[in-house]
C-alpha cells in the first residue's frame, strides 16, 4: 500500500487536461487530475484513444463521462441578463445572495439595451472556465440566451418554464446554465426554477454516458 502511494504522489498532476495535453501522455499511462479539476470534452475523446487512466485526488478512477458532469454542490453562480432581464436578474441575485451563495454579476448594470448574445456568452465563458459552478442567463423569452450560451464550447444550456424542466435539465441532461425568460414568469416562479436547478444533481449512469454523445457532437 506504501509503494502505490508513493506512485500515485509521483504520477503526474493536472488541474486542468486539454486535447493538447492528452496528445502528448503515453500511450497507456495514469495521470492525476486535481480536486474539482476538469477534462475537456475533445481531451475525455483523446484520453479514452489512448487508453489513459485519469485518477481524481481521492485517488479513485474517473468513470467515462465524469468530467462532464455538471457541479452538484452548487455554491458560486455567475447570472446575466440584457435589459428586458435587469429587474429579474436583480430579485434573483438578492435571494441568492441571501441563502448564502457567491454570485457573479456579469451584467448588465443597466437598462439602456443591450444585446443578448454578448451577456450569455460573457456568463458561458465564467462557467466554462469553471470560475463558477452554475450559470444563469436572462432575456424576455430566455430562447435567444439558450442559443447564444450553446454556441460556447462546454456549455449546456436550457430555458426552463417550471420547476420540472429545471429538474429535468439538471437530472437527464446535465445543463450547466439555466435561460430564463423575464416576460414569461413571474418573481417568484423564477425563485423555484433557480432553485430546482442548482439543488438537482446528475448521478444516473445512463444519462452522463449520453453527455460523452453530446460532446462528440460538438466537437464534430
Amino acid at each position: 500500500m506504501r509503494g502505490y502511494h508513493k506512485a500515485f504522489m509521483e504520477t503526474k498532476r493536472f488541474d486542468i487536461i486539454t486535447e493538447a495535453d492528452a496528445r502528448v501522455l503515453e500511450l497507456g499511462s495514469t495521470v492525476r487530475l486535481a480536486a474539482r479539476g476538469h477534462i475537456t470534452p475533445l481531451a475525455a475523446d483523446t484520453l479514452r484513444e489512448r487508453r489513459i487512466t485519469v485518477i481524481g485526488e481521492d485517488m479513485r478512477a474517473t468513470p467515462p463521462g465524469m468530467s462532464l458532469v455538471p457541479v452538484a454542490d452548487v455554491r458560486r453562480i455567475a447570472i446575466g441578463s440584457d435589459h428586458a432581464g435587469f429587474d429579474l436578474k436583480a430579485h434573483l441575485i438578492g435571494v441568492l445572495r441571501s441563502r448564502g451563495l457567491q454570485v457573479q454579476d456579469a451584467g448588465t448594470l443597466e437598462k439602456t439595451p443591450v444585446d443578448y448574445p454578448d451577456v450569455a456568452a460573457a456568463v458561458s465563458k465564467i462557467v466554462a472556465r469553471q470560475e463558477a459552478d452554475a450559470g444563469i442567463v436572462i432575456d424576455g423569452a430566455g430562447l435567444g440566451s439558450a442559443i447564444a450560451a450553446n454556441k460556447i464550447g462546454g456549455i449546456r444550456a436550457a430555458m426552463c418554464l417550471n420547476e420540472t424542466l429545471a429538474r429535468y435539465s439538471r437530472e437527464h441532461n446535465g445543463a450547466n446554465v439555466l435561460a430564463l425568460g423575464a416576460t414569461l414568469i413571474s418573481a417568484d416562479e423564477a425563485v423555484a426554477i433557480v432553485l430546482r436547478f442548482i439543488e438537482t444533481p446528475m448521478r444516473e449512469p445512463r444519462y452522463i454516458a449520453r453527455l460523452e454523445k453530446i460532446a462528440r457532437l460538438e466537437n464534430s
